[in-house]
Formats: structure tokens, sequence, C-alpha cells
């Protein structure tokens, strides 16, 4: 398909540079292909006046780390120079994939330390070698610590990796820590976070669980490739990014369960939806599941185990709009995106969310 199908207008100041306050106060959009009418401006705390007794709710539990590190270059000589990474992938117990910005001020061979700015970890000072360069900033990270030693360094010396469409309009602070974390966070891995986790309170958890509404966590842990722009003009170019994530036998049953009963499965989020869709055989019974999963979901997509979806609002010829539009239909999403926009509806990760319906089902 032509990645050009998927472009539409958007304002840069759609996009939310701080969160709804209180989480749940943001609003909600209902797509609702085929009905009257076929969209409906809502809060999220409307949602579970949207759901029905038996509905799943599915949440992804991932836990973000403090990825975005700022470091000092030091070569033999004395030259220094400040640089900045954003983590990306483990490797092994002590290296990491990252970006770096500059990429052109490292070589391979140079030595960084972290913590220069008074944060430091029980050990001291964070250092790590560069050990191999890539295109587009890419960097591989050789730390001196390794296991659970590195990852109490990092999360004493880092920061919260706020996506490029914040982070470069501000600096991550310390109402990050909390603002872009979920309130189920629980497993640690992820590099970005689940973002339409980021709108629930405990007050609606317990309204959701009043209702009839069952609760459901799966593990995805989200990688910055979900940021990555696609490439090219046509979307069978672009590689979809790998992610790790988990399914335990006992989901995976309650799920099937509050299916086979009539419920839907209600994904919260992109990365809750893509797991499910990769652990569901072609019957759509979702199997327990641990590995990786690069599916990239595109108009045509068969989906056999979310029947609907609550998301944020993405980003222009993105993966994720993608995604929607395959879920919704592309014509639908594109009108109400275009009513977002109008109606001032805020955008991306900070920003509102939908509630989706699955466009045959509707």
């Amino acid at each position: 398909m032509r990645v050009a199908d998927f472009d539409f207008d958007l304002p840069e100041d759609r996009i939310a540079l701080r969160p709804a306050r209180p989480r749940d106060a943001a609003r909600l959009l209902a797509v609702c292909p085929g009905r009257t009418p076929p969209l409906q401006d809502l809060t999220i705390r409307d949602l579970p006046g949207c759901l029905a007794p038996g509905d799943a709710l599915v949440f992804n539990d991932t836990r973000v780390l403090r990825a975005a590190l700022t470091g000092v270059r030091q070569r033999e000589g004395g030259e220094k120079a400040a640089v900045s990474f954003n983590l990306i992938e483990r490797l092994d117990t002590s290296r990491w994939k990252s970006l770096a910005r500059p990429a052109r001020r490292l070589a391979v061979g140079d030595r960084v330390s972290f913590g220069h700015d008074g944060r430091v970890c029980l050990l001291g000072t964070l250092a790590a070698r560069v050990e191999a360069k890539g295109e587009g900033g890419e960097v591989t990270l050789a730390f001196d610590f390794h296991g659970p030693t590195l990852d109490e360094a990092i999360a004493a010396v880092g920061d919260m990796p706020l996506p490029p469409y914040i982070a470069s309009r501000r600096e991550a602070d310390e109402a990050d820590a909390e603002d872009y974390q979920t309130i189920h966070a629980r497993t640690d891995g992820a590099v970005a976070a689940p973002t339409a986790g980021l709108h629930f309170t405990p007050e609606l958890l317990n309204s959701l669980k009043a209702c009839g509404i069952s609760l459901h966590y799966v593990t995805l842990h989200v990688g910055a490739g979900t940021f990555l722009p696609v490439k090219g003009d046509d979307t069978a170019s672009h590689h979809m990014h790998s992610e790790t994530g988990t399914i335990s036998e006992a989901t995976a049953a309650a799920l099937n369960s509050a299916r086979g009963a009539g419920g839907r499965i209600v994904a919260v989020g992109t990365t809750a939806l893509r797991l499910l869709e990769t652990a569901a055989d072609s019957a759509g019974n979702i199997q327990p599941f641990s590995g990786s999963t690069d599916l990239f979901i595109l108009p045509g997509y068969q989906f056999r185990a979310v029947d609907r979806l609550m998301t944020n609002f993405h980003l222009p010829r993105s993966t994720l709009f993608m995604l929607v539009s395959a879920f919704s239909g592309l014509e639908t999403m594109k009108a109400a995106y275009a009513h977002a926009v109008a109606s001032g509806y805020r955008f991306y990760s900070y920003g509102d969310a939908c509630l989706l319906d699955r466009a045959e089902a509707s």
C-alpha cells in the first residue's frame, strides 16, 4: 500500500506535552463505523458505560525503564563532549543498543560517563564503552556494570524516555517519572510507554469491575521502534520492529472463557492488540505465549482475537495509524481524526484516546 494513503493534516499544537490531570479526565472519542452517530465525544470516565458486563479489558503491564541517559564522552588527552542516548534494545546483561544525539561526536572505543550532573548509582558513576556504530545514530554501549547492578544504575542516572515529539520541545522532568508510567506497570523492560493505559486510575478500574467488566494483564516490552517513521513510498518496504512479550496460561484461558460466554475482548493499546493477535490461532483462540513479535498490521488484515480497541491518537504515516485503519477502516479513521483535530483533541502519548469498533463487527 502507498504510505501517502495514511497521511493527514495534524497541527503541531495538537501534540500534547503534558497529560490530562487527573488521568481519567482526558477525552474519549467513540468510533462506531456503520452506526448512527458514527462518532461520540466522551471522556475516559464514560468508558464503563461503553462496555457491557462480561467484556474483558486487556492491559499491557510492562514497566518503562529510565532509558534516556545524558553522558560525557571522554578521550585520551582530556577531550570531552556531551552526548544524549536513548536505550532501545538490551543485547545481553551488560550491552544495550541505543540511539545517540549527536552520534557524530562518537567513535568506536570512546568512553562515556553518566551521572555527572550529581545523580550517581550506589557504586559511583556509570560508564560505558562505544562498542559499535550503525546508521541513523545507532550505537552499541558496553557498560562496566552488568545484570541487576546495571539496571539499578540506569534507574539512578536515567530519565524517562519521552517520545521525540515531546523531547524535542521540552526536557523530561520528575513529573514524567509518574506521568509516563501506567498504574499497573509491573515488569521492567519497556523503553516507551503503552500509552492507552496511562488514562486509568484506581477509581476507574473499580468502576469497571463494578459493571461486571473483567481486567486482564499481558506483557509486551514496548521498543523505541514504535516511534520510527515509515520510510519509502510503499508499506512493503518497511521492516516492523520486534518486541518481546508474554501471555500466561491462566490469562489466555480466562480471555477465551470470557469470549466463549459472549464477552468482547477489548485491547487497551496497540501493543496489547499486537500481542493478542500474535498469540491467537486461526479460530481466534488465544494461546499462552512467550517470545517476540514483529506483526505489522495493515488494512486487509483479518483480526482474530480482539473485538474492540482503546488507543491514543497517532501520527500521520505511522504504523500505528495504519493499524487503527486496518481495525476500523481507513476512511472511517480519516474522518474520525479530522473530527478530532477540528474538535481540539490532544494527540499522541500524553493526549486523548479513542474507543474503536472493529469495522466488520459493526
